[in-house]
């Protein structure tokens, strides 16, 4: 059986870039999961109604469940160390965790690479249909972003596995 990296996943105020981190989610090699709201900083003001219908947060519930910027970056550090952790949607989730650690004032001390530079061809070729298959387990659970790193870290396993 492969190893499975560890998996980032963030959910976002919207698709643009003007759009921010409003969760962010990890699993690690054991499974183990992280997950926290992240509060708005003041001046992240830009929403997105059809962002909020995908992962069903609204800025209300942020304000007041979300977790402090800087608390939550020291938190994923201390989960992540210095790790090498990936993204299937890098594109967007490494500039959004840029954003998130600048505003906070806090380096990050993992690194976040595509996930697409571990994948084997065998992996890219099964990676559609294991994915669909890993999520119809998965359809009770919210759509939120540790679920969504550990799909993507499953179907890392199980493509490879085909």
């Amino acid at each position: 059986m492969v190893s499975p990296p560890p998996i980032i996943d963030i959910e976002a105020s919207g698709f643009g870039a003007q759009s921010y981190p409003i969760e962010v989610g990890a699993v690690n090699a054991d499974g183990e999961r992280f997950c926290r709201l992240i509060r708005p900083f003041p001046h992240w003001q830009h929403w997105d109604d059809s962002a909020q219908a995908l992962h069903g947060i609204s800025r209300c519930h942020l304000q007041e469940n979300g977790n402090d910027a800087r608390d939550v970056c020291l938190a994923l550090n201390d989960f992540l160390g210095s790790q090498q952790a990936y993204s299937d949607g890098w594109v967007v989730d490494h500039p959004w965790l840029i954003k998130l650690y600048s505003c906070a004032g806090v380096a990050m001390s993992f690194r976040l690479s595509a996930l697409e530079y571990v994948l084997s061809a065998i992996q890219m070729e099964n990676w559609r249909a294991t994915r669909q298959r890993i999520q119809q387990g998965y359809q009770e659970e919210r759509h939120r972003a540790s679920v969504d790193a550990e799909i993507i870290q499953q179907t890392f396993v199980h493509s490879a596995a085909r």
